[in-house]
Formats: C-alpha cells, structure tokens, sequence
C-alpha cells in the first residue's frame, strides 16, 4: 500500500501576464452585483474607505501554486492597501504582496446551483474555500445565500476557517473593518430583497449616499420650513408692533418715546 502524503504547495506572486485570458463568466444571478455595489456604496458614503484601498467586485484575485497561475473572482472583496496602477493602465486583476499588501475580505454570494464556495479542493482546479484560505489566507471570508437569506463569516485562526457567531441581531463584527455585518430587508434601485448592510459598533446602520441625499434633503426642508415659521413670527410681532404704535398715536402719544 502507498501512502500519498499531501505536500504544501509551493505559492509564489508573479504579475499577471499581459496576454493572459481572464475567463468571461457571466453573473449567476442579478442580484450579485446589486449586493457588491450597495457593500461599497454605504462605506464610500461614510469615508471609511482610504485612498489607496482596492474594493471591487467579481475581480480577479492572482497566485501562482505549483507554478502554474490560478485566478479567482470573488463577488467582493477589499484590500485595504495597495499601489497605484500605472499611468494610464486599468487594473483588471491584484495579485497581493506584488501590487499591494493582503487582501483583508473576500465575500461570496450564493447561486442556487453552485457549492463551489464551500470547495476545500486542494488540488487543480481550487476550490474557492481552500483558495481562499490556504493560498492567500485572507483573514476573512464571508458567504451569503440570498435564496436562504444566510451569512456566514469565516475568521482564519491558527490556519483554518472558523465560523464566527452571530449577537442578538443576526450580525457579525468583521475584523479590518471595525464594522457589524448583517441582513437588511428593502428598497434600493428599485429592488426589494434581503441585503447585506453595515453597522458601526453603536448599533447606527451605515446609509447608502441615496438615503443620505435623502436625509440631507429633508434637513434642508424642515431648516426652509423653521425658517418660513421664524419669518412668518417676525412679520406677525412687526405687526403688532405696528398695530399697538398707531393705537398710541391715535391716542395723542408718542410711541417712539
């Protein structure tokens, strides 16, 4: 009998080469990028994102394993420090600790067919559980299942994911953010579903830049509104001061007196 030891792969960071084809696959469903835009629209809307971060979707994430170069694209993720591309180039892939520092998130959602996100394959092709886990590492990794409404966050301890629990409303702190994650049920362009919103460590929901515009909006119009009331009171006492001037007058009195 043979006993095949499993050997750790040898893992290097090489550039993407220029002429590499990077696969063209369609989303699975439509609500993937309407969940990976509203992630990053509420944490652009709160300028907690710094300028040289990298926060994308379904963007190809680089390693060369055995030699050979592997690609995978998460539905979103973030690396909180990278270079700046080239003058005039448009980055379409990161291969981390050659273009920038780790990737801190990556985020998964779901399709009703795929178990794909849970593959701990360790061989060609990868799957994106042990991918993510033992060739990058990346400390966080997190899975939602619209269809179930399911979130799941993985936190990589002592090499390995371990799901972290969930407090009293279903959220999870997520490390490299310093922010709750959790399932939010509503409206945003013109989509009601179950999304994946943030919290800050106070329990305030972070806002999309619609409902802030909207927040602003009805600010501005309830100061227009104090400022009618104020203007509408000041012509009111002008008024009776007028009125009350004229009744001394009329009285042989001089009210300026």
């Amino acid at each position: 009998m043979v006993i095949q030891i499993a050997t750790k792969p040898q893992i290097t960071w090489e550039l993407l080469p220029t002429n590499y084809v990077l696969p063209d696959d369609p989303v699975e469903n439509e609500q993937q990028p309407l969940l990976a835009a509203a992630l990053s629209d509420a944490l652009l809307a709160a300028n907690l994102i710094p300028d040289d971060a990298l926060m994308v979707s379904n963007f190809g994430l680089v390693a060369t394993v055995n030699k050979q170069i592997v690609v995978k694209a998460p539905d979103w993720l973030y690396a909180p420090h990278v270079y700046p591309a080239d003058q005039g180039v448009i980055r379409r892939s990161y291969t981390p600790y050659r273009e920038g520092g780790a990737v801190s998130i990556v985020m998964e959602f779901l399709s009703d067919t795929d178990g794909g996100e849970f593959s701990l394959r360790s061989t060609p092709p990868y799957g994106k559980l042990y991918f993510y886990e033992q060739i990058l590492q990346v400390p966080v990794y997190v899975t939602y299942d619209p269809y179930e409404q399911n979130l799941e966050v993985r936190v990589l301890q002592d090499g390995r994911y371990v799901v972290q629990p969930k407090d009293e409303h279903g959220r999870v702190w997520i490390v490299g953010l310093d922010l709750f994650l959790g399932i939010w049920s509503g409206t945003r362009a013109l989509t009601t579903t179950s999304w994946l919103r943030w919290w800050d460590k106070s329990g305030n929901l972070l806002l999309w830049s619609s409902e802030k515009a909207d927040l602003e909006s009805q600010r501005a119009d309830l100061e227009s509104q104090r400022a009618d009331l104020e203007s509408q009171r000041a012509e009111r006492e002008y008024q009776r001061a007028e009125a009350l001037a004229a009744k001394l007058r009329g009285l042989g009195i001089n009210p300026n007196l």
